[in-house]
């Protein structure tokens, strides 16, 4: 019964298919032990993506949230006996006004825990499709080295502004890039990015999210890839699994390979938030729940690897 930590429905994400109930019934049958509902905040007009710009209003936008947190308490209680369904967000970071969003959002509800997460360089999306990526490119001044750099400082910004309990695709910006597959290791200035964030991340106990989106999209590696995971494990840092699903064939995709990459990775327990953690710990970040782990070993004797071969 394993965990997903990210995931987003047709109903209150434009890029997505499907209906909330429909993900919540498929994790079910599939054996999820917790999923999670983090669908993307609202966004202000000059951010809308192509999808949304015919069809909503920065009003109906914000309603559409608003109506995703209605749905998904009453999905909680539905499903109460059969799967524990977490309610959280996912984070922008693309101009100043985010962070008034996101304020904004975290003062009018009691989110279980959301997730940080950066898909904008220089205000343009980096992991929409190509001709976006090399738009952001050439505004970082040409090369995805230049690129990789603003895209990790943008993070550092959301990670001290935030301090998001779990941190989404922390390597995202690899995807559209021309090396899809780096390990970014040979890149001095942006391993030094890298290597500032993931202590900062430790430094207040976040959990770096391990994505198995990136495999259904062609890399070889789940975000984080090998060489991050390593260096957070050094620092003792914890990870959980997320599926970041857009629809119901895609909950639990790839989560054999990704069991496989992280035994590959050395990473001994794995991370999910738990209710059952309810006013245990002093995590403003975390005001209804907090975090309880599973051993690799336990995880991989569970019934779910068999059934979702």
């Amino acid at each position: 019964m394993p965990y997903s930590h990210h995931s987003h429905s047709g109903q209150f994400c434009g890029h997505a298919k499907g209906t909330l109930e429909e993900m919540v019934q498929t994790a079910i049958a599939k054996g999820f032990h917790t999923f999670s509902l983090t669908e993307h905040i609202p966004r202000s007009i000059e951010d809308f993506y192509p999808e949304e710009q015919s069809s909503h209003t920065e009003e109906t936008l914000a309603k559409l949230f608003d109506d995703f947190i209605v749905e998904a308490m009453r999905l909680r209680d539905m499903y109460c006996s059969k799967i524990r369904l977490l309610i959280g967000f996912e984070s922008e970071w693309i101009r100043p006004s985010t962070l008034a969003i996101i304020q904004d959002l975290r003062e009018r509800y009691t989110f279980d825990f959301f997730i940080g997460s950066v898909h904008h360089t220089h205000t343009i999306p980096i992991d929409f499709d190509k001709a976006t990526y090399e738009r952001a490119r050439a505004k970082a001044g040409g090369t995805d080295e230049r690129l990789f750099e603003d895209y990790f400082d943008s993070q550092y910004e959301m990670l001290q502004a935030l301090q998001p309990p779990v941190v989404g695709h922390f390597d995202l910006i690899r995807l559209m890039s021309d090396a899809p597959d780096t390990e970014f290791q040979d890149l001095n200035g942006v391993w030094e990015r890298i290597y500032r964030n993931l202590e900062y991340i430790s430094s207040y106990g976040g959990i770096l999210e391990l994505n198995s989106s990136a495999l259904r999209k062609g890399l070889a590696q789940p975000y984080p890839c090998l060489a991050i995971c390593e260096v957070f494990i050094r620092m003792g840092g914890g990870f959980a699994m997320s599926d970041d699903s857009h629809g119901v064939d895609q909950i639990g995709t790839n989560y054999p390979r990704m069991l496989a990459f992280i035994h590959r990775a050395g990473i001994k327990r794995i991370h999910y938030v738990d209710v059952a953690t309810r006013g245990k710990g002093k995590d403003s970040r975390l005001p209804t729940a907090g975090f309880s782990s599973i051993s690799m070993d336990d995880l991989a004797k569970l019934p779910f690897w068999t059934k979702n071969q």
